[in-house]
């Protein structure tokens, strides 16, 4: 396909070209095709578990379950996200990656659901992890686009398609322009649900979120569940316009768990109150490179984790960090209740 002395944009022109031709030969759905969609058995509150780590930096397998039994006893029933951006599934290795999953999937024994969130930035890769991880026993796989070369809407279409045609289980597109610089708009979702047999379900981080999710789901009808993330910050006007869940940090599950309820009953007031109140520690954690620590010192506050190391490139919070966390520590209640 390359030539030697070709330039880069020659490279990626004709990259994107073969990729087009690609999926018009092998894209194993029509518009119309998908009729039949899965039960919505992720809603609701799922937090993206941290992976704790010993004081020698390896990953601490029992400290894992700690936090999953936290968790669950606090109101996370919906089930949990593993190797999300919160989760530093970046800095994990492979072997790291397998030997966590088998470990949270036989714990949970079947109480709840995992979806497990794949990053790799090749289609080879991104289809032999998804796989991988269908076979250690996950519910469901949270797949970030292509970003290292980032591909035009038909090349997205052959990625997840590709990842459709190996494994049986569904599939959230994770739509983070933030991180990957890739955009997906809400005519490609609609796209996706309706040609891409395993595509059920997308989590919108593209801000302004609210009006992303209005988009989307007049685009997409009832074909696609959406979900939000970003640490719920707009999760009471995501929900307004139409979203079934919310993927937050490890940390204040149950305050999450009391607000969603709240919205679930039509009690916006008291959602609003509960919000209010934990909304600084929120917008405290959403600090890119150290937000991971500041949730990690909370856990570590309430006695789930040991410590709390993070893995480089992720950033520890410094003394005044520290002191200003404190502060706002306070200002977030721990009444649990479990989501329904």
């Amino acid at each position: 396909m390359f030539w030697p002395g070709m330039s880069s944009g020659a490279r990626l022109r004709c990259f994107q070209t073969s990729v087009r031709h690609e999926n018009r030969t092998r894209s194993p759905k029509r518009p119309g095709k998908k009729t039949v969609k899965m039960q919505n058995a992720f809603q609701g509150v799922i937090p993206i578990l941290v992976t704790p780590f010993k004081d020698d930096g390896k990953v601490d397998v029992a400290g894992l379950l700690r936090v999953v039994d936290h968790l669950y006893a606090h109101g996370a029933r919906s089930g949990f996200g593993a190797f999300g951006n919160a989760g530093e599934g970046y800095a994990l290795l492979p072997s790291e990656k397998r030997r966590l999953l088998d470990a949270v999937v036989r714990h949970l024994d079947g109480r709840a659901p995992v979806i497990v969130g794949v990053g790799a930035t090749g289609t080879e890769a991104a289809v032999e992890t998804c796989k991988e991880a269908e076979g250690l026993g996950a519910a469901g796989l949270m797949v970030l686009p292509p970003y290292y070369l980032r591909p035009d809407a038909d090349g997205l279409m052959f990625f997840y398609s590709a990842i459709s045609e190996a494994v049986g289980i569904p599939i959230m597109v994770q739509d983070a322009p933030l991180l990957t610089q890739v955009a997906m708009p809400p005519a490609l979702l609609a796209r996706m649900a309706r040609e891409i047999e395993h595509v059920d379900y997308a989590k919108i981080e593209a801000p302004p979120t609210a009006p992303k999710i209005t988009r989307t789901v007049e685009a997409v009808g009832g074909m696609l569940t959406l979900l939000g993330g970003l640490n719920g910050q707009f999760m009471i006007e995501e929900w307004q316009r139409g979203s079934r869940g919310i993927m937050p940090g490890s940390d204040m599950v149950s305050t999450y768990c009391s607000i969603w309820n709240a919205l679930e009953n039509d009690n916006l007031d008291s959602a609003w109150s509960l919000f209010q109140r934990a909304l600084p520690l929120i917008r405290y954690e959403l600090q890119p490179g150290l937000g991971v620590s500041a949730m990690k010192h909370n856990l570590l506050h309430e006695g789930v984790l040991a410590n709390a190391v993070v893995r480089h490139p992720t950033r520890s919070l410094d003394e005044s960090g520290l002191r200003e966390l404190d502060a706002l520590r306070s200002l977030v209640g721990t009444n649990s209740q479990p989501c329904r």
